[in-house]
Protein backbone atom coordinates (compact mmCIF):
# COMPACT_ATOMS: atom_id res chain seq x y z
CA UNK A 1 0.00 0.00 0.00
CA UNK A 2 2.71 2.18 0.72
CA UNK A 3 4.39 1.86 -2.73
CA UNK A 4 1.24 2.48 -4.00
CA UNK A 5 1.04 5.91 -2.28
CA UNK A 6 4.09 6.85 -3.51
CA UNK A 7 3.90 5.97 -6.99
CA UNK A 8 0.64 8.18 -7.42
CA UNK A 9 2.02 11.36 -5.35
CA UNK A 10 5.43 10.50 -7.57
CA UNK A 11 2.99 11.12 -10.74
CA UNK A 12 1.04 14.06 -9.02
CA UNK A 13 4.25 15.57 -8.95
CA UNK A 14 5.06 14.86 -12.35
CA UNK A 15 2.05 16.45 -13.71
CA UNK A 16 2.48 19.52 -11.45
CA UNK A 17 6.51 19.87 -13.11
CA UNK A 18 7.33 20.19 -9.51
CA UNK A 19 9.98 18.57 -6.72
CA UNK A 20 9.21 17.34 -3.46
CA UNK A 21 9.09 19.84 -0.86
CA UNK A 22 11.08 20.62 1.89
CA UNK A 23 8.93 19.80 5.19
CA UNK A 24 10.42 22.28 7.00
CA UNK A 25 9.19 24.87 4.55
CA UNK A 26 5.51 23.16 4.60
CA UNK A 27 5.81 23.17 8.92
CA UNK A 28 6.75 26.81 8.66
CA UNK A 29 3.81 27.58 6.16
CA UNK A 30 1.35 25.87 8.90
CA UNK A 31 2.86 27.97 11.64
CA UNK A 32 2.36 31.32 9.83
CA UNK A 33 -1.56 30.46 9.33
CA UNK A 34 -2.29 29.49 12.86
CA UNK A 35 -0.06 32.36 14.04
CA UNK A 36 -3.47 34.82 14.58
CA UNK A 37 -6.07 32.04 15.35
CA UNK A 38 -6.73 33.45 18.13
CA UNK A 39 -7.93 36.86 16.25
CA UNK A 40 -10.39 34.65 14.61
CA UNK A 41 -11.95 32.41 17.01
CA UNK A 42 -15.26 33.30 18.75
CA UNK A 43 -15.10 35.72 21.96
CA UNK A 44 -16.39 33.02 24.59
CA UNK A 45 -15.95 36.27 27.19
CA UNK A 46 -14.72 35.43 30.55
CA UNK A 47 -17.40 33.04 31.41
CA UNK A 48 -15.63 29.68 32.92
CA UNK A 49 -15.43 26.92 30.18
CA UNK A 50 -17.91 24.38 31.71
CA UNK A 51 -20.28 27.08 32.39
CA UNK A 52 -20.33 28.36 28.73
CA UNK A 53 -20.79 24.73 27.50
CA UNK A 54 -23.43 23.90 29.68
CA UNK A 55 -25.08 27.35 28.18
CA UNK A 56 -24.51 26.59 24.96
CA UNK A 57 -25.42 22.92 24.43
CA UNK A 58 -29.27 23.66 26.45
CA UNK A 59 -29.42 26.94 24.37
CA UNK A 60 -31.96 26.85 21.42
CA UNK A 61 -29.25 26.23 18.60
CA UNK A 62 -28.22 23.02 20.33
CA UNK A 63 -31.04 22.32 22.67
CA UNK A 64 -29.94 19.86 24.48
CA UNK A 65 -30.96 18.64 28.51
CA UNK A 66 -28.19 18.80 31.08
CA UNK A 67 -28.08 17.64 34.52
CA UNK A 68 -25.15 18.01 36.89
CA UNK A 69 -23.64 15.39 39.20
CA UNK A 70 -20.42 15.41 41.70
CA UNK A 71 -19.38 12.15 40.52
CA UNK A 72 -19.83 9.55 38.22
CA UNK A 73 -20.87 6.91 40.95
CA UNK A 74 -23.89 9.29 40.85
CA UNK A 75 -24.70 8.23 37.06
CA UNK A 76 -27.03 5.55 37.66
CA UNK A 77 -29.28 7.49 39.83
CA UNK A 78 -29.30 10.77 37.44
CA UNK A 79 -30.08 8.44 34.46
CA UNK A 80 -32.73 6.89 36.50
CA UNK A 81 -34.61 10.61 37.42
CA UNK A 82 -34.28 11.74 33.59
CA UNK A 83 -35.87 8.17 32.80
CA UNK A 84 -38.65 8.69 35.32
CA UNK A 85 -38.97 12.35 34.01
CA UNK A 86 -39.79 10.96 29.94
CA UNK A 87 -41.95 8.11 30.85
CA UNK A 88 -39.35 5.77 29.74
CA UNK A 89 -38.42 2.33 30.80
CA UNK A 90 -35.40 1.85 33.11
CA UNK A 91 -33.66 -0.32 30.76
CA UNK A 92 -30.94 0.65 28.78
CA UNK A 93 -28.07 0.08 26.70
CA UNK A 94 -24.24 0.66 27.52
CA UNK A 95 -21.66 1.84 26.16
CA UNK A 96 -18.85 -0.97 26.98
CA UNK A 97 -16.58 1.64 28.55
CA UNK A 98 -15.04 0.17 31.99
CA UNK A 99 -16.37 3.06 34.04
CA UNK A 100 -19.47 3.09 33.11
CA UNK A 101 -20.07 -1.14 33.24
CA UNK A 102 -18.69 -0.79 37.49
CA UNK A 103 -21.90 1.17 38.34
CA UNK A 104 -24.24 0.17 40.43
CA UNK A 105 -27.18 -0.09 37.84
CA UNK A 106 -29.20 -2.66 39.74
CA UNK A 107 -28.83 -0.48 42.54
CA UNK A 108 -31.07 2.81 40.70
CA UNK A 109 -33.07 -0.02 39.63
CA UNK A 110 -32.31 0.60 35.93
CA UNK A 111 -31.90 -2.40 33.95
CA UNK A 112 -28.52 -2.73 31.47
CA UNK A 113 -29.78 -4.51 27.97
CA UNK A 114 -26.60 -7.30 27.45
CA UNK A 115 -28.46 -6.93 24.00
CA UNK A 116 -28.21 -3.50 23.29
CA UNK A 117 -31.66 -2.80 21.96
CA UNK A 118 -32.89 -0.80 24.96
CA UNK A 119 -34.71 2.79 23.89
CA UNK A 120 -32.43 4.67 25.17
CA UNK A 121 -28.15 4.03 25.36
CA UNK A 122 -26.05 5.45 27.80
CA UNK A 123 -22.35 7.01 27.11
CA UNK A 124 -19.11 8.77 27.87
CA UNK A 125 -18.09 11.22 25.98
CA UNK A 126 -14.01 11.71 25.62
CA UNK A 127 -14.15 15.50 25.10
CA UNK A 128 -17.48 18.62 24.96
CA UNK A 129 -16.57 21.73 23.24
CA UNK A 130 -17.74 24.88 24.61
CA UNK A 131 -17.41 27.01 21.86
CA UNK A 132 -20.36 24.65 20.08
CA UNK A 133 -21.99 23.00 22.78
CA UNK A 134 -20.54 19.42 21.08
CA UNK A 135 -19.55 16.29 22.54
CA UNK A 136 -16.83 14.11 20.99
CA UNK A 137 -16.47 10.36 20.54
CA UNK A 138 -13.79 8.48 19.04
CA UNK A 139 -15.06 5.18 17.33
CA UNK A 140 -13.08 1.75 19.02
CA UNK A 141 -13.74 -1.81 20.55
CA UNK A 142 -15.37 0.39 23.80
CA UNK A 143 -17.09 2.74 22.02
CA UNK A 144 -19.64 1.62 19.16
CA UNK A 145 -20.26 4.43 16.57
CA UNK A 146 -24.03 3.66 16.18
CA UNK A 147 -24.61 3.63 19.92
CA UNK A 148 -24.44 7.58 18.70
CA UNK A 149 -27.02 6.86 16.06
CA UNK A 150 -29.63 4.45 16.76
CA UNK A 151 -31.44 4.83 20.01
CA UNK A 152 -33.98 7.22 20.74
CA UNK A 153 -32.53 8.67 23.88
CA UNK A 154 -28.93 9.23 24.12
CA UNK A 155 -27.84 10.06 27.59
CA UNK A 156 -23.95 11.26 27.61
CA UNK A 157 -21.81 11.80 30.79
CA UNK A 158 -18.90 13.99 30.18
CA UNK A 159 -16.63 14.76 32.59
CA UNK A 160 -16.03 18.88 33.75
CA UNK A 161 -12.56 18.27 33.19
CA UNK A 162 -12.81 16.79 29.42
CA UNK A 163 -14.72 20.42 28.33
CA UNK A 164 -12.63 21.66 26.01
CA UNK A 165 -12.93 26.14 25.49
CA UNK A 166 -12.35 26.11 21.12
CA UNK A 167 -12.71 23.36 18.73
CA UNK A 168 -9.06 23.96 17.88
CA UNK A 169 -8.48 23.15 21.38
CA UNK A 170 -9.76 19.37 20.63
CA UNK A 171 -6.95 18.89 17.93
CA UNK A 172 -3.91 20.32 20.34
CA UNK A 173 -5.18 17.73 23.23
CA UNK A 174 -5.43 14.86 20.64
CA UNK A 175 -2.02 15.50 18.64
CA UNK A 176 0.16 13.17 20.16
CA UNK A 177 -1.95 10.20 20.11
CA UNK A 178 -2.94 7.50 17.34
CA UNK A 179 -5.60 8.83 14.92
CA UNK A 180 -8.87 7.24 15.95
CA UNK A 181 -11.14 5.59 12.57
CA UNK A 182 -14.01 7.51 13.25
CA UNK A 183 -14.57 11.02 14.51
CA UNK A 184 -18.12 12.11 15.73
CA UNK A 185 -18.79 15.43 17.08
CA UNK A 186 -22.29 15.44 18.48
CA UNK A 187 -24.15 18.77 18.15
CA UNK A 188 -27.84 18.02 19.61
CA UNK A 189 -30.28 16.07 18.47
CA UNK A 190 -31.18 14.78 15.12
CA UNK A 191 -33.59 16.77 13.09
CA UNK A 192 -34.25 17.72 9.38
CA UNK A 193 -36.01 19.95 7.26
CA UNK A 194 -35.54 18.58 3.74
CA UNK A 195 -39.01 17.01 3.31
CA UNK A 196 -41.67 19.53 2.17
CA UNK A 197 -39.54 22.05 4.58
CA UNK A 198 -41.24 20.63 7.79
CA UNK A 199 -39.08 20.10 10.60
CA UNK A 200 -38.54 16.42 11.61
CA UNK A 201 -36.62 15.32 14.48
CA UNK A 202 -35.08 12.42 15.28
CA UNK A 203 -35.21 11.49 11.19
CA UNK A 204 -31.33 10.01 10.92
CA UNK A 205 -30.39 10.12 14.70
CA UNK A 206 -31.72 10.46 17.97
CA UNK A 207 -34.54 12.40 18.86
CA UNK A 208 -33.57 14.10 22.35
CA UNK A 209 -29.94 14.64 23.81
CA UNK A 210 -29.57 14.67 27.60
CA UNK A 211 -26.30 15.72 29.06
CA UNK A 212 -24.91 14.91 32.53
CA UNK A 213 -21.84 16.84 33.55
CA UNK A 214 -19.76 15.00 36.10
CA UNK A 215 -17.97 17.54 38.43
Amino acid sequence: MSGDRDAILAAVRRAQGAAPRDPAAIAAEAAALLAGIDATRPDLGEEPTVERFAARATGPRVNATLDRIGALAELPAAVRRYLDAEGQAARIALQPVPALEALDWPGAGVAVDPAAVAATVVGLARWAIAETGSLVFHSGPDTPVLHAFLPLYHVVAVRAASVLRHLEDYAAAEQARPVPRNVNFITGFSGTTDIEGSYVRGAHGPRFLHIVLVG
